[in-house]
């Protein structure tokens, strides 16, 4: 029993922090100016002072020394390995020669940015089980800067104010009600003063909102709800009111959703915050809103007065969404010519597969268009703003499964989108994936676990050659070069998977991308040539940032395959090839020499379970219960991605006791894998391993078959 424990901690859900606390690594150098909105605004080329560069978040750097001509002679400046492995999404910030960044369980460190040395490193100490709240790993997007500190938001739900120079907290504050499913993983922003933090967890039951701190004593200044409250439980505001008619039935039980968790952008001119809000809570809007009614705020960009989080104006993507198609995606604004006119427009490329151009001035639908193969609509109507749906699409009124594409994961996910303004070109981190929408009879929320409302186990992948090579032949990625005023795509790098990595435009006219596959890329922003590459040794999520120092131009970006992709697809999340987790921070530069140490081993373990000797009735009990609760993490059909324990190779497997222990008792909560005693049985947590027993077996026969998958 002790062995098979001590297995699985060596392969468990998280790897423990090196450290705790503030570690000092070596002589900081002084803090040598604060950062400010006028800093921000008017960036210097060679600085990266805020998680997009700029408040538009173009996510463009003007440096050009790396270019189509010298790019052959990037390499290697140094590398930094992290102390954890799991997804790494963070975007560093360059400032007055440091290079700071956020690690996976929404850890801060501090970098020299000419030598690589490690200068501090904060971690905030997050209770590893609070990792069953996330959906999607225990990842973090980045850190925001004003003054002399820097603000992170936790996994479990602090902001926290962090002392630049010394890497010390200076205050922290909890944003969130610790007791419900709340979670943090998106960067903060900071404007007038204020520092702006979202929060996850749609899946599990929350009601989304923003709020605003300040940045020198955490008190909170202001909080904008995306959802109405119970009726008659809070004096609400007109916009509040206003979005409660078009809810129906008592969505307040689940939260309602529409939760803030990534996307932010700022025009300090309208002083406008605008907010990518997410999906409903549950997905099923039987569930939710009794299958009716638009559901304001969810799956809108709403914009706020940034000074006192007043509403002014939101337009909804997908009304009454039922498929996880969040507008949470990556909002960039820019000023182009479109018609004849300037227009202020703000631009996003949301799940739902659609690129939208508005006017940030008040919210007006300017275009919109399909940049990946869309079958849930036809289209957008420009008199309405309304997408034309597909009826088959609202699967709990057809009562049919309907296989959306684009799927949960969207046609587009969190990566930050690029933005060259001399071609006027964006660039989309695009995937080609679709998902099985089954409705769920009967369905109830839970307490743990994903509630969506969804028949995620009837979905599971078989044990079937020919259906599993139809689905990966179907699951692709693609790097897009999209024209957002002719709303059409200039050029595309086709990937072998989705979940490739996020985007760096710059004046060089290179494009720079991590790939699935465990490449970092640049290519040519006119026609999307690929140029140079690099192989980082595991897949790159993250988005790159570039800097200047003494001279030299320097592009940076977090490695570290991870999310939700890493985790939840079964066989699917190894689509690009066996994918590893090998955090670090890579920086490059021309001429760079610096060699990573020989990639390890990836070792492919024999299965040897088990005999599966459990009724098709337990099997198949067992097998609804993974579905909803366990392939979150363990995947699709137990099959484990690259980041977590592939329950088919488990010791426990062997052991009814140990299993116990581990699932019912919570032996491993302190590695992520809380106790489901609250929810499960001692017999249903037997079914789930005589479900996995099962499928070991079957993949073991499937395995042994001539070239079988």
């Amino acid at each position: 029993m002790r062995i098979a424990i001590a297995l699985l901690v060596g392969t468990s859900l998280a790897l423990s922090a090196c450290g705790t606390g503030t570690s000092q690594e070596a002589t900081a150098p002084a803090v040598t100016g604060g950062v400010d909105a006028a800093r921000i605004i008017a960036a210097k080329p060679a600085e990266w002072l805020s998680t997009g560069r700029t408040y538009d978040e173009q996510r463009f750097s003007p440096l050009t020394a790396i270019n189509q001509d010298t790019i052959g002679k990037l390499g290697l400046a140094w590398f930094a390995d992290l102390d954890t492995n799991r997804g790494q999404e963070g975007t560093p910030l360059f400032i007055d020669g440091v290079l700071y960044t956020s690690t996976a369980w929404s850890m801060v460190k501090a970098y020299d940015a000419r030598s690589g040395k490690l200068l501090w490193s904060y971690d905030p100490q997050v209770p590893r089980e609070t990792l069953v709240k996330a959906c999607c790993d225990a990842v973090n997007r980045g850190v925001a800067a004003w003054g002399d500190k820097l603000f992170v938001g936790t996994l479990d739900g602090r902001l926290i104010a962090i002392d630049r120079k010394s890497g010390k907290p200076v205050w922290s504050v909890v944003t969130l009600d610790q007791t419900k499913n709340y979670t943090i993983t998106g960067a903060p922003r900071v404007v007038n003063g204020l520092v702006v933090i979202g929060n996850g967890g749609a899946e599990f039951g929350a009601r989304g909102y923003v709020a605003a701190y300040d940045a020198d004593t955490g008190k909170e200044r202001w909080k904008f709800y995306t959802v109405p409250a119970q009726p008659g439980t809070e004096q609400e505001p007109d916009y509040l009111k206003k979005a409660a008619a078009t809810w129906y039935g008592e969505w307040w039980k689940q939260g309602g959703g529409g939760t803030v968790w990534d996307a932010m952008a700022y025009d300090p001119e309208l002083d406008l915050l605008y907010i990518g809000v997410g999906n409903g809570s549950p997905w099923n809007q039987t569930y939710r809103s009794e299958g009716k009614g638009d559901n304001l705020y969810l799956s809108s960009i709403v914009a706020v007065h940034a000074k006192t989080g007043a509403y002014a104006w939101h337009y909804q993507t997908t009304p009454g969404d039922s498929w996880d198609f969040t507008a949470t995606q990556h909002i960039m604004l820019a000023d182009m010519e479109m018609g004849g006119q300037k227009k202020k427009v703000l631009m996003q490329a949301p799940k739902n597969g659609f690129f939208y151009v508005l006017d940030r001035t008040n919210g007006k639908l300017l275009s919109a268009k399909n940049f990946v193969p869309v079958n849930w609509a036809s289209g957008i109507d420009m008199k309405t703003g309304r997408p034309i749906e597909n009826p088959a699409a609202r699967y709990y009124k057809t009562g049919k499964p309907f296989i959306g594409s684009p799927g949960a994961t969207g046609a587009h996910s969190w990566h930050p989108m690029a933005f060259d303004p001399k071609s006027r070109t964006v660039f989309i981190p695009a995937n080609l994936a679709a998902f099985p929408y089954i409705p769920e009879k009967g369905w109830k929320a839970n307490k743990l676990g994903f509630n969506v409302g969804v028949d995620i186990a009837a979905a599971a992948m078989p044990a079937d050659k020919a259906v599993r090579e139809a689905a990966m032949k179907a699951t692709t990625g693609a790097l897009i070069a999209w024209d957002p005023v002719a709303q059409k795509e200039k050029w595309r790098v086709s990937y072998k998977g989705p979940w490739n990595g996020g985007l760096l435009a710059t004046g060089g006219d290179l494009v720079f991308q991590g790939t699935a596959t465990g490449d970092f890329n640049a290519y040519a922003t006119k026609d999307g040539r690929k140029l140079w590459s690099f192989p980082a040794q595991t897949g790159i999520v993250a988005a790159p940032i570039s800097y200047e120092l003494d001279g030299a131009q320097y592009v940076a970006v977090m490695a570290g395959w991870g999310g939700v992709w890493a985790l939840a697809p079964g066989i699917l999340s190894d689509k690009s090839g066996p994918s590893r987790n090998i955090s670090r921070l890579l920086v490059f530069k021309l001429d760079g020499k610096a060699p990573l140490p020989p990639v390890p081993p990836l070792t492919a373990m024999p299965l040897d379970p088990p005999p599966s000797t459990a009724s098709a009735a337990e099997i198949a009990a067992g097998g609804a219960r993974f579905g909803r609760y366990c392939s979150t993490c363990h995947g699709d059909s137990a099959v484990g991605g690259s980041i977590v324990p592939d329950l088919r190779h488990s010791a426990a497997l062997n052991d009814k006791a140990t299993w116990q222990m581990i699932v019912h008792d919570g032996a491993l909560k302190d590695n992520g894998m809380v106790s489901f005693a609250s929810i499960f049985s001692a017999k249903e947590i037997e079914d789930i391993r005589a479900y996995v027993i099962h499928r070991a077996n079957e993949d073991k026969t499937l395995e042994s078959k001539p070239n079988a998958r």
